[in-house]
């Protein structure tokens, strides 16, 4: 495809999104690939890094051209971002609209005319550099929408501006080795041998980092079930769940099964794990990944109205891990899009989803064992907050700080963070955002 093309392809992709802004976005990008098998990988590579730099950058491209008075469109977003970002001129944007079968139209005469009044306005202004401008709110200049600000100051302090450009940054790409199949040094060597070099993470110990994006699903280590695609964070919350060869492990969020497969691997298939979601379709995908990973200490139970499984099986539990459904502050770096798609209602509305679900989850755990609470959110409100409510509602549980948590699942070297949970970010760990909290349950 010629550059121009690619550019046409972009703006496709770009309104699609606009026109499903509650769909995750990588969910729509997959539907607008599927559909055009004709577009090979590298052009599709560079169709989704164009439209994926508007969408993690949407918040500032959007207020460059409020101030032009010009409405968004997928066209003069494109255009901006050439300008902006790329540091073309108005002459050379305009160039890569040229027109023809497959390429991006021309800019009609008000797209040109918004276009110059763009270089214009950002010629204006001394100190503006790319997306930069000194007129930007703080919301904006942080690329952070407002109704967080609150959570993450507190959380951060004076370094929210550190954490909020290292959110901007692309998340590398994460592998767990699955040990019911092999060692991490085994699995980096079968990577290794299709030429795709990966290095130890630095805080999991079955973790490996790729330096760039690489098609892993079509290796043979993830073939076989060697591998699995999971940020380190996640990793980190299923080691701190001390799930051990035959215990009785409960995890009750379990989607597609990703800390389920890091679960039952730590078990070395002894024991019984039961992954529970309300989601049947997510449940169905996580037998396919078990299976392949050689899973068969497993079973599976979907939530449904009525159901009394929660209150047949209190006590039960050795571990329960609650892996709570959340705002997902802490994937927006993997996510961009998400910070349009989620705001102050949902963190309302989820609160006491999760409070709901902590409750449920404290009847399940036997005397003397534990609850794990993890979210991907970096907001108090869902995190510590929670816990502390959590703990004023059930005095017979008490935290099980993070040094301690972090011996007994037999890790390596000082804990990643300090204090009695969890707490991992973009800025300091190279992770995504976590948060996790380990509570025993008194004897």
């Amino acid at each position: 495809m010629t550059p121009a093309a690619r550019l046409a392809a972009a703006a496709d992709l770009l309104w699609q999104l606009d026109a499903q802004p509650r769909r995750p976005a990588d969910a729509t990008a997959n539907d607008f690939f599927r559909s055009r098998r004709y577009i090979g990988g590298g052009d599709r590579r560079a169709i989704a890094d164009r439209a994926w730099g508007v969408v993690r950058q949407r918040m500032r491209l959007d207020w460059w051209l409020a101030q032009v008075k010009a409405r968004p469109s997928p066209r003069l977003l494109l255009a901006a971002d050439l300008l902006l970002i790329d540091g073309l001129d108005v002459e050379e944007v305009l160039r890569a609209f040229p027109g023809g079968q497959y390429a991006a139209q021309p800019l009609d005469v008000l797209e040109e005319r918004l276009l110059r009044s763009l270089a214009w306005f950002r010629g204006e202004a001394e100190d503006a550099v790319g997306l930069h401008h000194p007129a930007m709110p703080e919301t904006i200049r942080l690329d952070l929408p407002d109704w967080v600000i609150p959570g993450f100051r507190a959380r951060f302090g004076d370094t929210l501006e550190a954490e909020a450009a290292a959110m901007e940054q692309p998340a590398p790409v994460d592998l767990r080795a699955n040990l019911l199949k092999g060692t991490r040094e085994e699995a980096a060597a079968s990577l290794a041998a299709e030429g795709i070099e990966a290095t130890p993470t630095p805080w999991s110990p079955w973790g490996l980092r790729l330096p760039s994006r690489r098609p892993v699903t079509a290796t043979k280590a993830y073939e076989s079930g060697l591998i699995e695609i999971q940020d380190e964070g996640s990793q980190l919350i299923a080691l701190l769940t001390d799930a051990r060869p035959g215990l009785r492990v409960a995890d009750l969020c379990a989607g597609a099964g990703g800390k389920t497969l890091a679960l039952a691997a730590a078990m070395q298939n002894r024991g019984r794990i039961t992954a529970c979601d309300v989601n049947a379709p997510r449940l169905e995908g996580a037998v396919r990944r078990l299976r392949r990973a050689g899973v068969d200490n497993a079973e599976r139970h979907l939530f449904e109205a009525g159901d009394r499984w929660a209150k047949r099986r209190a006590g039960q539990f050795d571990r329960v891990l609650v892996d709570a459904p959340c705002t997902g502050t802490g994937t927006w770096r993997r996510n961009p899009d998400a910070r349009l798609r989620t705001g102050s209602d949902d963190l309302r509305e989820l609160a006491i989803k999760q409070r709901e679900i902590l409750d449920m989850a404290a009847e399940l755990v036997r005397p003397g064992g534990r609850l794990v609470y993890a979210t991907c959110s970096l907001l108090p409100e869902e995190d510590e907050d929670q816990i502390s409510g959590f703990l004023g509602r059930h005095p017979d549980y008490a935290p099980f700080p993070l040094a301690e948590a972090w011996a007994a699942a037999g890790a390596t070297g000082p804990a990643p963070a300090e204090g009695d949970y969890l707490v991992t970010t973009p800025a300091r760990h190279g992770t995504d955002g976590f948060f996790a909290a380990v509570l025993q349950r008194r004897p």
